[in-house]
């Protein structure tokens, strides 16, 4: 499925919004430093999972989804 699908839907637990960005994590005890993993965020989820990776360190950037990579 590509990213920039209308069928993306929000990472939120319960949530069927559409994803509007893509919150890019990694956990530094597991993935090296430039690996990235993807959680997909509808405009009202946003914050709060920005939120939950940044208390633990996972954060590494909010991006629209099917954004090209740094």
């Amino acid at each position: 499925m590509a990213l920039d699908s209308p069928e993306l839907t929000c990472s939120a637990k319960g949530c069927t919004a559409s994803a509007a960005v893509e919150v890019r994590w990694n956990n530094p005890r597991l993935h090296t430093p430039e690996r990235r993993k993807i959680w997909l965020a509808c405009p009202e989820h946003d914050a709060t999972l920005t939120s939950f990776l940044s208390a633990r360190g996972f954060w590494r950037e909010t991006v629209p989804v099917g954004a090209a990579d740094a």
